[in-house]
């Protein structure tokens, strides 16, 4: 997919999860905010919420599941922006493992939360306004060879 240079989009701070002692801690997404949606999405898919996993260090995100008809569908909530994305598998860390978002997935965003798609998550680095991130965030992209946005913010840094 060709991305002519455009910038399509733009990290804020917090986004890696990582921050400097200095800066203080990064925003908080709402988990119990989450939790509520999760709940109504199960609701909508005529399912259950298969378990959720709160953010722990090293991850950046929030873990849960629902349970439908069909199967399982993994939801990912990230801990500092009320960003969704959805894979097949749970995973401490992901780069292009997305899955599209069900149909469903609309609850969420009624709920305040964005909803990221799989071309969005897979947008190379050089598509993304990266100019927040530090050196040391820089360090672990390199180290974990991360290339994808959906790598840089659904990650597990340890």
């Amino acid at each position: 997919m060709a991305h002519e240079g455009k910038i399509r989009f733009t990290l804020p701070r917090g986004a890696t999860g990582f921050f400097a002692p200095g800066d203080g801690p990064p925003p908080a997404t709402d988990a119990r905010a989450f939790r509520g949606a999760l709940h109504a999405a199960a609701r909508a898919a005529g399912g259950r919420v298969g378990g959720m996993e709160p953010q722990e260090y090293p991850r950046s995100f929030h873990t849960a599941s629902v349970v439908h008809r069909t199967g399982e569908t993994v939801v990912l909530c990230h801990a500092h922006h009320p960003w969704i994305a959805f894979a097949r598998e749970r995973r401490n860390w992901y780069d292009e493992e997305f899955t599209a978002p069900p149909w469903w997935a609309s609850v969420f965003a009624d709920a305040g939360f964005v909803v990221l798609d799989g071309e969005r998550l897979g947008l190379p680095l050089a598509a993304v306004d990266t100019s927040v991130l530090s050196r040391a965030e820089w360090r672990q992209v390199r180290a974990y060879g991360i290339g994808t946005l959906g790598g840089v913010l659904f990650n597990a840094w340890a």
